[in-house]
């Protein structure tokens, strides 16, 4: 039995696409090699099985982690990567190819014999969702703040209820497609159906279309509203809001809306996960000596911190606990710090005297030998 390919081969892609990448990539070989496109062509047939079981695998946020890690061995028994034909890839055609834009997904049904699918313009459909960017600050994004955010989406029209029409209007025949709610167009030497342009696949139009809605049955309404930010958010994160998108057509429910999070840098602090990290200043006595000192925590409080005597440039100290709220948790990550040795540059003639007795004391050599860095580390 001839060994199987990679994945990411099979599909031409590198191990850290996206799933947009991995789509597309299936796309343009699932166009290339479908059975009903080559008949009888064995060769395409297995690859278009091979780049359909790949593309199952790597799409699905279960299955391609474990495959990234133990290969092959790791799928099965899951139900992926066992040559399982490609029935699976028939019933996603709408969505796999639905967003390529131009009607491609219309095309691909009508050539391949999955117009069956097709939704019917009078059937309820869901409303876009809505992205909004947000920008917090970085100590809102640790401790998590409150945020008023004004955005505008489309509602079903309050004149014509979402019908489109005026007071009284009625529905034609649609003069371009005759009622059919399909127009055939020539794409090469295939000769398609595509959605009515002038009716959207309906089959009728509006004699008189609503004045405040122009027809759409739809109105763009302004909205504001207040948005809970939780604890320990970090940069990118996306909230949803549940139907707060564009509403439905035909009574479908309304999409949602995406609030994505960007936080500001904070001018002495940085965060790796729930960690916090930041650097402190000590003059050379005090880190040749030891000192006690108080650490501006990011929320401004008051740290005791206890320097010991001979820490060198660089030191990295944890203080526990005092680091970003873990997300719907009491538990906290903890604060690094990193002393910063600083060596005077301009001394006072009492302060330049006293360094020299110490240097006759210390004897340091004026022909010091190297040393390995990883001593020094």
């Amino acid at each position: 039995m001839a060994s199987k390919r990679d994945y990411y081969e099979v599909l031409g892609i590198e191990k850290n696409a996206s799933k947009d990448d991995i789509k597309k990539a299936y796309r343009k070989l699932a166009v290339k090699y479908h059975p009903d496109r080559n008949p009888g062509n064995k060769e395409a047939e297995e690859k278009f099985k091979e780049a359909t079981e790949a593309y199952e695998v790597l799409s699905d946020d279960q299955k391609r982690p474990i495959y990234d890690q133990y290969g092959f061995a790791g799928l099965d028994g899951m139900g992926g990567g066992g040559g399982q034909g490609y029935s699976h890839a028939f019933n996603d055609f709408s969505d796999l190819f639905g967003g390529m834009g131009g009607g491609f997904g219309d095309i691909f049904e009508n050539l391949f014999g999955g117009g069956s699918r097709r939704r019917s313009p009078t059937d309820p459909a869901q409303g876009d969702s809505l992205r909004y960017d947000l920008n917090i600050k970085f100590k809102d994004a640790v401790y998590g703040t409150k945020a008023e955010i004004k955005f505008r989406h489309n509602e079903v029209c309050s004149e014509c209820h979402g019908t489109g029409g005026a007071q009284g209007s009625t529905r034609k025949t649609c003069p371009t497609c005759n009622g059919m709610g399909q127009i055939r167009r020539s794409a090469g030497f295939f000769a398609v159906q595509q959605p009515c342009p002038t009716c959207g696949g309906a089959g009728t139009v509006i004699d008189k279309p609503c004045s405040k809605c122009r027809g759409s049955g739809f109105e763009q309404v302004s909205k504001a509203m207040t948005l809970t930010i939780p604890a320990g958010v970090d940069d990118g994160k996306r909230i949803a809001i549940p139907r707060m998108g564009d509403a439905g057509a035909n009574g479908g429910p309304a999409g949602d809306l995406i609030v994505i999070l960007h936080v500001e840098p904070h001018e002495y602090f940085e965060r790796d996960g729930f960690d916090l990290y930041c650097a402190v200043p000590v003059t050379f006595a005090q880190a040749a000596l030891g000192v006690t000192m108080n650490i501006t925590s990011l929320d401004d409080k008051k740290i005791e911190f206890k320097l010991p005597a001979g820490t060198t440039n660089g030191k990295i100290f944890k203080i526990k606990g005092e680091g970003v709220p873990v997300t719907n948790s009491t538990r906290k990550g903890d604060l690094y710090v990193k002393i910063l040795v600083q060596v005077p540059t301009k001394m006072t003639s009492e302060q330049k005297k006293l360094l020299e007795e110490y240097a006759k004391i210390e004897n340091a050599t004026k022909s010091p030998a190297c040393v390995k860095l990883s001593s020094l580390r």
